[in-house]
């Protein structure tokens, strides 16, 4: 792979436009491609996650659902739309009729739906049946990316455009590099790249300020700076943008968000605080695309080893770090000396922060993580950073991102599936599910 290809295939897997949160729209993508391959309105739709998916699908709003929570209506949405060429801005808009026949697929008791506790990756499987025929989906190694089609036991992988885009041989190059390549090649930006990292900033920025509106997390910080609780500054502006866009995307509204890694929260994060802090600060337009390119790529690099859907809250390690060597980089390019420190700054202050699932809540949790990732970032650039010696931090940038893969991998491996049981007690208690 040419390194140039590099920020090109993370672009095209990772950083991309979706309309409402990932995972369960992912669900509504695989139930669409495989009642697409049985031309006749499913009879029965199986849906297997994995517990990330799970816990990712419990309680946000899906667009255009009407306000119902979860991968169950997304999944039953996408089996009457059944088009899988929308990809992940399939609920766009959603017509009455669709979502009625949709409700009738669950209250008949069409949709069977399950977690696959044992499966550490990203998985969405889907089993349809439909005038005798019956087809089978795989999503994995992203939220597009199909892995298996067949029907009637016979692949037809071949026939689907997006099928078997893995994400492994560049994911493979990029552990195997060094933090500092990664940050050499991700500005290496053409023209294209510009204009679509642009465009993400016009997306997240949109979506931002209709966020404010739903009067959530992003709106409460507002009415704290109005108040005088908190001052009007520019870590306050931040946190307001970045937190009224998860609000948005939490609470089921029907925008497109740009993702990063897979990840509308994190895309939130990853883009618009160094557009904002850049912008603040004046950097300049070609240094603050270059600074989300790296963004984009750190957290692209960081998840190579935490994995797609981690213990650890996303935003919170990845998303968080990525920004804060985005800030550095827009005031001292790649010194290697002060992106370690806001690195270890971010690792010290928030490693540990589980994800308990995808939910209006993240909105708290983005806040924490855009506060961290300035501060941290601009104590580098002042030359200070937690000594290596504390806690998890390695000697390299490297040898810290390795310690929060053994914590989150290894260390911290019952957590997921506690969540998910806790999630599931609250489901039967509340008679959803």
């Amino acid at each position: 792979m040419k390194n140039q290809n590099l920020l090109k295939e993370i672009f095209a897997n990772e950083v991309f436009p979706a309309i409402g949160c990932t995972e369960p729209i992912s669900c509504a993508y695989a139930a669409a491609a495989a009642v697409e391959q049985l031309k006749t309105p499913v009879q029965k739709l199986e849906l297997i996650v994995d517990a990330g998916t799970f816990k990712n699908g419990a309680a946000v709003t899906v667009p255009n659902s009407g306000g119902a929570k979860g991968n169950i209506i997304a999944a039953a949405l996408g089996a009457v739309i059944a088009k899988s060429s929308l990809r992940l801005e399939m609920l766009k808009d959603v017509p009455a009729g669709v979502l009625k026949k949709a409700n009738e697929l669950i209250n008949n008791g069409v949709v069977k739906y399950t977690c696959k506790e044992d499966e550490k990756s990203f998985h969405v499987e889907v089993y349809a049946e439909g005038a005798g025929a019956k087809v089978h989906c795989i999503v994995s190694e992203g939220h597009t990316n199909i892995t298996c089609l067949e029907k009637d036991g016979k692949s037809i992988i071949h026939t689907h455009p997006h099928a078997g885009t893995k994400k492994k041989d560049y994911h493979d190059v990029l552990r195997k590099m060094k933090l500092e390549e990664v940050l050499r090649e991700a500005v290496k930006l053409d023209d294209e790249q510009r204009a679509y990292i642009r465009r993400g900033i016009e997306i997240n920025m949109a979506i931002s300020e209709k966020g404010v509106g739903m009067k959530r997390t992003g709106y409460q910080i507002q009415q704290m700076v109005k108040s005088g609780l908190l001052g009007d500054d520019l870590f306050n502006r931040v946190k307001i943008r970045v937190a009224a866009a998860v609000d948005a995307r939490m609470g089921g509204l029907p925008e497109p968000v740009m993702t990063s890694g897979g990840s509308g929260n994190q895309g939130a994060l990853t883009i618009l605080v160094p557009y904002l802090v850049g912008t603040d600060r004046k950097a300049g337009p070609a240094r603050i695309e270059e600074s989300i390119a790296i963004s984009h790529a750190v957290n692209s690099y960081i998840k190579c080893f935490l994995g797609e859907l981690s213990v650890i809250c996303g935003c919170a390690i990845a998303a968080s770090i990525s920004s804060a060597i985005a800030l550095v980089y827009q005031q001292a390019g790649i010194d290697m000396k002060k992106i370690a420190f806001a690195m270890d700054n971010v690792a010290s202050d928030l490693t540990g922060m589980i994800c308990d699932g995808a939910k209006p809540g993240c909105s708290m949790k983005i806040v924490t993580g855009a506060e961290t990732a300035m501060r941290s970032a601009f104590m580098a650039l002042a030359g200070y950073g937690i000594s290596v010696e504390d806690g998890v931090l390695g000697k390299s940038p490297e040898e810290t991102i390795a310690n929060l893969s053994k914590v989150s991998l290894k260390g911290m491996f019952g957590v997921d599936p506690m969540v998910v049981r806790i999630l599931q007690e609250k489901s039967s208690r509340s008679g959803r599910a």
